[in-house]
């Protein structure tokens, strides 16, 4: 993914740039950037793996 620099003159239009940018990408560009993360933050995770978790939740009605 190409790093790019943009200047905007308010948070509105940054904003909405933004989310055209994240419709533009499909699955594997998103899912690619979250693994990118991931190695920045966790660089052993993949040796690691994940760790399996079963939570068991209950709702309340009302």
């Amino acid at each position: 993914m190409e790093k790019t620099v943009r200047i905007f003159t308010n948070f509105a239009d940054a904003e909405a740039a933004d989310i055209e940018e994240d419709m533009r990408m499909n699955p594997e560009q998103r899912i690619s950037i979250v693994l990118d993360l991931q190695k920045r933050i966790y660089p052993s995770a993949a040796e690691q793996g994940f760790e399996k978790v079963c939570r068991i939740t209950q709702f309340q009605r009302g």
